[in-house]
């Protein structure tokens, strides 16, 4: 039997079940980290993705040959070489980046980074205007946080028109906020709107202090802090929350956000040393229905069975507590009820391990989805669904869910691709783990994975 044409070798050929893969694109050596879709108004579609100091543009008119074009330096790594751009989002003829020069995630084993002057720092966010050539995105402003050394901004919605609805960092308080900015003006981006957990507030604390270019440690992780991004819908914002859960905020003035509802999901959920405690809160098109995630993480942070650990607790010496997809009714936005799970990925008959939780650690690890398809109504290049849910799992690969019973969610495909095999960037092993991924309205599935390049797929069944 012939190896798919992307597989890395005999042992080694991925698992797919009811998707085809399209194409590969090895991104010329590089990776993405967070990616956007764009349609000009001749037809012309273009994969957008962040890429260390700026991001990489792919020309996906024919999904079958995908094209890679270049990278673009957003800013000169050596004036600014802590700062990175994270995350992206592309609407309305507008290319918009969020920039981090700190922070980030707590990596076992590895120092701390070191802190610049503040003057070779940049974070917030950066925009750019694809209007006139989107293959050489053309700079227009961007709007600094105020808080070097740290993560800026992180995630963050924007879906055309005059707002970035941002998590973002501020002078004063311990995590991300809730900012809100006005990028009318691009060239004078300014902030019209903020809100913030009430514990956040470092500043109305005798002696409270924290540093907000330390890594975001385990305990970090569990506290009140918007990772979002801010899903806004009908002048309603759907905020990840981490430790806090699912918070709903009245934003229909967006000069002042109001709290209005909040489901906490950490415990139960939510494993120790996993990712965003609640990441992402995605109101499903024209249903009355938020997916909350609890965030996994990737295994490659983690050194098998030589994990260093923090404060004394071990991955691998410790149960860890379940992160998962949630199904919650907002019907009543006071009131955000969880009505269904969603079930555990499939393991392929032939996997060399029994379950996701184990896959080249040997010890009980901190499983769990990452990102998943955010269909927005400016951005009608988007598939946008109310029946469907795409999902990248790390380690999982991309799993597909039927969502049209929102009591009885229903996995029906799923992709994972090969290992890696370029070399290690991290300490631990060397797998498969997708990240991101954006489906578009021709039925196209974008993935793209760690020390990876990137994978064209589409259902069998469409």
């Amino acid at each position: 039997m012939a190896l798919p044409f992307y597989s890395r070798g005999e042992n080694n050929p991925g698992y797919t079940n009811n998707l085809e893969c399209v194409s590969y694109n090895d991104l010329d050596g590089g990776e993405f980290f967070q990616t956007q879709l764009y349609r000009t108004r001749s037809g012309k579609y273009y994969l957008y993705g962040t890429l260390g100091p700026g991001f990489g543009i792919v020309d996906v008119t024919d999904p079958a040959s995908p094209v890679f074009l270049k990278g673009v330096q957003a800013f000169d790594p050596a004036r600014y070489p802590g700062s990175r751009c994270i995350k992206m989002q592309a609407a309305d003829d507008t290319l918009v980046l969020a920039i981090s020069s700190g922070g980030g995630p707590y990596v076992p084993g590895m120092p701390p980074k070191p802190l610049l002057p503040p003057e070779q720092c940049k974070q917030g966010v950066m925009i750019f205007s694809l209007k006139d050539d989107p293959e050489n995105p053309r700079y227009l402003g961007e709007w600094d946080c105020g808080v070097p050394n740290s993560n800026g901004v992180h995630r963050f919605m924007y879906d055309g028109g005059p707002y970035v609805h941002a998590s973002a960092e501020t002078r004063g308080f311990e995590g991300l906020i809730y900012r809100i900015v006005d990028i009318s003006d691009s060239a004078n981006p300014v902030e019209v709107g903020r809100w913030w957990w009430p514990e956040q507030f470092a500043d109305g604390y005798v002696g409270r202090t924290f540093s907000p270019s330390d890594p975001h440690a385990p305990d970090f992780m569990a506290k009140a802090w918007l990772h979002g991004p801010p899903f806004v819908r009908d002048g309603i914002a759907y905020c990840g929350y981490c430790g806090q859960g699912l918070i709903i905020l009245d934003v229909d003035d967006v000069t002042r956000p109001r709290l209005i509802g909040n489901l906490p999901l950490c415990p139960p959920f939510s494993s120790y040393f996993g990712g965003a405690k609640t990441h992402t809160a995605l109101p499903i098109p024209g249903r009355d229905l938020v997916v909350v995630t609890n965030e996994g993480e990737r295994y490659m942070w983690f050194v098998p069975n030589n994990d260093p650990g923090i404060q004394g607790k071990k991955i691998g010496t410790m149960a860890q507590a379940l992160n998962n997809l949630h199904m919650v009714d907002v019907s009543d936005p006071t009131n955000p009820t969880l009505i269904a799970e969603f079930p555990y990925p499939e393991v392929p008959g032939d996997f060399p391990y029994k379950n996701f939780q184990q896959i080249g650690l040997g010890v009980n690890a901190t499983f769990g989805p990452h990102n998943i398809h955010e269909p927005m109504p400016g951005k009608p290049w988007l598939e946008t669904r109310g029946d469907r849910l795409y999902c990248c799992y790390f380690h999982a690969g991309l799993r597909v869910y039927d969502i049209s019973d929102q009591f009885v969610p229903k996995e029906i495909a799923y992709f994972i691709p090969p290992n890696p095999s370029r070399p290690p960037r991290l300490p631990g092993p060397n797998i498969a783990c997708t990240e991101d991924l954006v489906v578009d309205e021709r039925g196209y599935i974008f993935v793209n994975c760690s020390n990876d390049g990137l994978y064209v797929l589409r259902m069998k069944e469409d």
